[in-house]
């Protein structure tokens, strides 16, 4: 008979960092108690009461001088308003994913939309997404739930609803729901906020379930997601939930050749050792166990004898720990000096932190969660004191230097983090082990500073590994072999039009050089750099400037790129056409002054012109004489000539036509003025005039 135990099974995410953060208070001598239970299961509840941990049900109930630890679920807005509000000291332990569900609810109700939640009406995490909804909320358990909500919403509510799920939900069921075709006429908008570690839980549960005879599902009888647990399984083979250890000899297996075992998120480690332990001894009663585990480590099998024992199969693998052999261990206790370990034996597995990582930055407290597994080496056994002195970094080291060993050897690129600066180079740190850079293969410049290389992250080649002395590697073999691929692939897949982001990385008179990666180096002639007339690259960029281009031209023989720069929605012309109709009138600038008439500026890069006949409805004998450069006028748009490139502005078209003034005038030169011009005259002065506007119409497009 065979013992299977899902590689899932125990304390979620969620719930190990608040157990955890209880048991950090609790080692600090900092008086703590949570609000209700801080997680679904009575026995581990009452080890922690047991060294220190109140629970209290209401705020008023918190002991003066405590902290107060709230649980994974989370609880109610109005209770986390008016805890700051108090002057009690709290720690929010709500775990992410819930936090993350409260704030969708939060945010997208806030129209008005209502919220639909699947899941259990009554629980924590449920009751606390609920208090965080801005409009009518709404739980359904199941499909024939959901489709009376639907019907309901439809006669009383036109605002789009909003389904979240509480993160234990059944994901089969919730995909059964969302099939719904009632919804096609709500259309609404759909959240998956499951768990990814419950959905993983509950599909491994339901694989181990199809290969066995019966499963165990450890978890309190009030946990939400063991229940859920016990139902898929329930639904597949022969289900039991139990607490504790000792309901197993309740439990009949005769007849049975594999079990699974799995556990609720808030199950911990201890129990499902313990549970684990006494079916190994109910199947010693009349076979030989062989207790597999693919998430925790115990492996027991030995010969039937009529006196073998479960405790005498322990101290026979004991026996063979030697030193110098590898195992598996599951974290029990992080503490600041050191972690505790089960490795499947008696004796308590210890790893100091100076064994933990070779890396100065690592940090078990953030990195390990309580029932994590990791692969140690064992240092030294103590039988006196019943422990075991492991290592994490030997192990880790060792593994690295074969890979080390193995790049130097395929002169593989390897990326690392510069973690140290002596005189001769710099040490690099690359995936656990140390690695030597010489400052002559370190790419600074012989009078550069090394120290600005300090927590750099760089590329280098391990060029010389020796088991003692370490490797030795260069960034500027990386970095040259990294350049010479990358010009190679540009030249193969460049074409015209193409787009890319570089570094200008130098200035000439007529262009600026950008660097597109890998050394490949294009230029921007001063003309590309803007629409209007620039004297020097420099204003329009500098060196270091990073700047989008595109590909004008390509020289594959001489390795020439000619590069672009402007944008067609920056051309002048383009603006003038959207943003300025002929008709509309606005304010310029006069710019310079001629004998046909004024240039005035429209906005920078875009003058036009007003003609003299354009300035006023009086005669004028020069544009000077009513107008000045640098002086603001308004103006009506009357033509562009955008093949040409002519702009005509008037401003008399925006003044008031002095009527009867002109009739008396024309009706004067009509009645009274002689005319002194013969035909031949009159008609040479029309080509003067002319030729006057074909002038203008030159110096506007210059």
């Amino acid at each position: 008979m065979t013992v299977k135990l899902a590689q899932t099974a125990g304390f979620c995410f969620g719930v190990a960092r608040a157990v955890q953060t209880v048991e950090q208070f609790l080692e600090q001598g900092t008086p703590v108690c949570t609000l209700g239970p801080l997680i679904h299961n009575p026995l581990f509840i009452a080890q922690l009461e047991e060294r220190g941990a109140k629970v209290v049900n209401r705020i008023e109930d918190v002991p003066d001088g405590y902290t107060l630890v709230l649980r994974t679920h989370g609880v109610e807005r109005d209770i986390i308003e008016h805890l700051q509000k108090s002057n009690i000291r709290f720690y929010d332990a709500t775990c992410p994913f819930v936090e993350k569900i409260r704030k969708i609810v939060h945010k997208e109700s806030l129209d008005g939309s209502p919220v639909l939640i699947a899941g259990d009406a009554g629980h924590p995490e449920v009751v606390g997404i609920r208090s965080c909804c801005n409009a009518e909320s709404f739980v359904f358990e199941n499909n024939d739930a959901l489709n009376l909500l639907i019907d309901e919403l439809k006669q009383k509510c036109e605002k789009t609803p909003i389904i979240v799920s509480q993160t234990t939900f059944n994901s089969i069921e919730l995909k059964k729901s969302l099939k719904n075709p009632k919804l096609l006429c709500t259309n609404p908008k759909i959240f998956d906020t499951i768990c990814s570690a419950t959905s993983k839980r509950q599909e491994e549960a339901i694989a181990l379930a199809a290969e066995s005879d019966c499963m165990i599902v450890v978890g309190g009888k009030n946990s939400s997601n063991t229940a859920k647990l016990t139902q898929l399984c329930g639904k597949i083979c022969k289900t039991y939930q139990i607490e504790s250890a000792e309901e197993l000899h309740k439990i009949d297996f005769s007849g049975m050749q594999s079990i699974g075992l799995t556990a609720g998120a808030s199950t911990p480690v201890c129990i499902i050792k313990e549970v684990q332990k006494t079916m190994s001894d109910i199947i010693n009663e009349n076979a030989v166990p062989a207790v597999e585990s693919e998430g925790h480590a115990l492996n027991v099998a030995a010969e039937a004898t009529e006196d073998w024992s479960f405790e005498q199969g322990l101290e026979e693998s004991y026996k063979n720990l030697n030193y110098s052999q590898t195992v598996m261990g599951i974290v029990m206790h992080i503490a600041p000096n050191e972690i505790q370990v089960d490795i499947g034996r008696k004796q308590t597995g210890i790893i100091p932190l100076d064994e933990y990582s070779a890396d100065p930055s690592a940090n078990p407290m953030k990195e390990l969660k309580v029932g994590d597994e990791i692969e140690l080496f064992i240092m030294k056994t103590n039988d006196v004191e019943g422990t075991i002195l492991l290592s994490k970094k030997r192990l880790d080291e060792k593994k690295r230097r074969a890979e080390i060993e193995q790049a130097a050897k395929d002169g593989a690129i390897l990326e690392g983090t510069v973690v140290e600066v002596i005189s001769k180079g710099l040490i690099v740190f690359s995936n656990g082990f140390r690695v030597f850079i010489p400052a002559s293969l370190s790419t600074v410049p012989r009078n550069g500073r090394l120290e600005e290389m300090l927590d750099k992250t760089v590329v280098f080649k391990v060029i010389e590994f020796d088991r003692r002395r370490g490797a030795v590697g260069s960034i500027r073999d990386a970095a040259r072999e990294q350049n010479k691929a990358a010009q190679a692939k540009f030249w193969e897949t460049a074409a015209v039009e193409d787009r890319f982001t570089g570094t200008v990385v130098s200035l000439t008179d007529f262009g600026a050089f950008v660097d597109l990666g890998g050394n490949v180096v294009g230029m921007i002639h001063r003309s590309e750099l803007s629409w209007k007339r620039i004297k020097h690259p420099s204003e329009i960029v500098n060196v270091g400037d990073v700047v989008d281009v595109y590909i004008k031209g390509l020289d594959t023989e001489k390795k020439k790129i000619s590069l672009g720069y402007k944008r067609t929605e920056d051309n002048p012309w383009e603006i003038l056409k959207r943003d300025y109709p002929v008709g509309s009138d606005f304010d310029v600038k006069i710019v310079s002054l001629t004998t046909f008439g004024a240039f005035a500026e429209i906005f920078p890069g875009m003058e036009g012109l007003i003609h003299i006949s354009e300035i006023s409805y009086e005669r004028i004998a020069k544009p000077q004489d009513v107008l000045s450069i640098g002086q603001t006028v308004r103006v009506q748009l009357l033509k562009v000539d955008f093949e040409k490139k002519h702009i005509s502005l008037s401003i008399k078209a925006l003044l008031e036509a002095p009527v009867k003034e002109v009739e008396e005038v024309v009706e004067e030169e009509v009645d009274d003025a002689p005319i002194t011009m013969s035909i031949d005259e009159m008609i040479a002065k029309a080509k003067e005039n002319e030729a006057a506007e074909a002038a203008a119409e030159e110096v506007t497009a210059e």
